[in-house]
């Protein structure tokens, strides 16, 4: 009589393992491989700690950047603060009180990091070295990501813009390791067309006293600010156009930096036009000259870099604090229109003022008045509520007149606490 056992008993099959239990058994094996020497891998664990709630599995990756810092637990607070990274268990303690091994998420993908260690041949990187290695990460909104992190210890080494493949920055955190800050292609104003000449590249309002200006606009405009080149320099953050701040100058005015096409070219056409020109120079961010106009005003021309389009910013800002419009008040409105017709090829139309003329397809929007001494740049930054932000002028220790309707939006002429003059716009 055959076993009734044997004969009921069922071939073996295959069981399909359930999908998350894999990808967690493969989360734990692949860290357990990176584990430094003498790690006990049932130390590891997914929990954050006790009564915690599992930390999400995470989908598996084929690269996971481990980042040697020499200070682990300062560093793990601030990845998790700053950056919103979510910490996954909790830190393995070497007998010496080193972190051997730690791990953070963010968003969808790992980042293992661990204190320096002699025994495994792996430091941190030094202050003022140039980095080997770049950290991307995508946020969903670069300006607060990058303010944050400045505002926490990191250091700006290129501010936000809008680039053909999205809106990005560069900060080194505070263990010197290089972050690109990203919003990705399809973020918000990530994507356009490339800067033309005669557009506003760059713009700085030159000060008497740049601590005064930082605290005034700061609290009008909540403009947050990088070091600059210089001690009297300040890098405004999140801005578009790139701004800056240069303190110690007596004639309050706005310093303007136009794109060309070719900055050689242009210096020639400068001085051909009765401008003078210095011989230009390659910087980080393109080809750059110094030039005065034919009535003395100061400006630069550049050119970015080969292979590092910058986009055409907005017609007049985006988002409070950038810039809107720019009126370049002139002594002469004939010679002025001569000379930058000449050498940025800009169009002007009559304006709605007596000598007043609009540029034609410059951006941010300019405008050039002829009839006033001194000559002096005046720029109009955009306020989300210009009533309010006059009130914040005023409380600032500035002037600004009461708003009023305009055709194209809400407006005050307003002045900071130094007298440098500038409008607020509601467009």
């Amino acid at each position: 009589m055959p076993d009734p056992f044997e004969a009921l008993r069922s071939p073996p099959l295959p069981v399909e393992p359930d999908p998350a239990f894999t990808v967690r058994l493969r989360a734990r094996v692949e860290r357990a491989l990176t584990l430094p020497k003498g790690m006990i891998v049932s130390e590891t664990t997914l929990e954050s700690g006790p009564g915690a709630e599992p930390v999400p599995a995470l989908a598996p990756a084929g690269l996971v950047p481990y980042v040697i810092v020499t200070d682990a637990r300062r560093a793990l607070d601030w990845y998790v603060e700053v950056l919103g990274a979510r910490r996954r268990g909790d830190p393995i303690v070497m007998g010496d009180g080193r972190i051997g091994h730690a791990e953070l998420a963010l968003g969808a993908n790992l980042l293992y990091l661990a204190d320096e260690s002699p025994d495994s041949h792996v430091a941190a990187p030094r202050p003022g070295e140039n980095a080997t290695v770049s950290l991307v990460l995508e946020v969903s909104d670069v300006d607060v990501t990058v303010g944050r992190a400045v505002a926490a210890g990191a250091t700006l080494e290129r501010a936000a813009a809008d680039n053909p493949y999205g809106r990005n920055a560069v900060v080194r955190d505070p263990f010197h390791h290089r972050w690109m800050v990203s919003a990705g292609a399809d973020a918000p104003g990530g994507a356009g067309e490339p800067i033309r000449q005669g557009d506003i590249g760059y713009a700085s309002l030159f000060v008497p006293d740049v601590e005064r200006a930082t605290a005034f606009f700061g609290a009008v405009l909540g403009w947050e600010f990088a070091p600059g080149s210089g001690s009297e320099g300040r890098q405004v953050v999140g801005v578009t156009p790139h701004h800056g701040l240069w303190g110690g100058v007596e004639h309050a005015t706005l310093f303007l930096c136009f794109a060309v096409d070719d900055v050689d070219g242009a210096v020639e056409r400068v001085r051909g036009a009765g401008g003078q020109a210095g011989e230009p120079t390659e910087q980080p961010y393109g080809r750059v000259a110094d030039c005065t106009d034919n009535q003395g005003t100061r400006f630069a021309l550049f050119r970015p870099p080969a292979g590092e389009p910058v986009p055409r910013g907005p017609a007049h800002g985006a988002r409070r604090g950038d810039l809107a419009y720019v009126t370049m008040e002139v002594t002469d409105s004939a010679l002025a229109r001569a000379f930058y017709g000449t050498v940025l090829g800009w169009h002007f139309d009559p304006g709605r003022v007596d000598d007043g003329w609009q540029l034609d397809d410059v951006r941010p929007g300019t405008g050039m008045r002829g009839g006033q001494t001194p000559s002096v740049t005046v720029p109009m930054y955009l306020v989300d509520d210009v009533d309010d932000a006059v009130d914040r002028v005023r409380a600032a220790g500035g002037t600004a007149t009461d708003p009023e309707d305009q055709p194209y939006g809400r407006t005050s002429t307003c002045a900071d606490d130094q007298g440098t003059r500038f409008y607020l716009g509601q467009l």
